[in-house]
């Protein structure tokens, strides 16, 4: 099973009215596939938020596969994103 980061943004103005993604929420989740990581992560930031929906504190979420590289200490990690907005 892969490790996937979840990560929430909701987009906010700031003071010269431009759009900025803004961090809501992240968290690390063991899953399959992205799709079940972007499930799982999206059940931990409702319950966290104690809120039904993950739409209502958070405008996208998107996951990332997190695996580490075997090898050598101190390589570098890969990474590959999976969104939904």
């Amino acid at each position: 099973m892969r490790m996937f980061l979840v990560t929430f943004y909701k987009v906010v103005c700031d003071d010269t009215g431009h759009e900025r993604r803004t961090l809501q929420h992240q968290a690390l989740v063991p899953a399959d596939s992205p799709s079940a990581a972007l499930s799982a992560g999206q059940a931990l930031f409702c319950e966290a938020n104690a809120i039904v929906d993950w739409r209502l504190r958070a405008d996208a979420c998107e996951a990332t596969a997190v695996q580490e590289a075997r090898g050598r200490a101190g390589s570098s990690a890969r990474a590959t994103s999976w969104s939904m907005i």
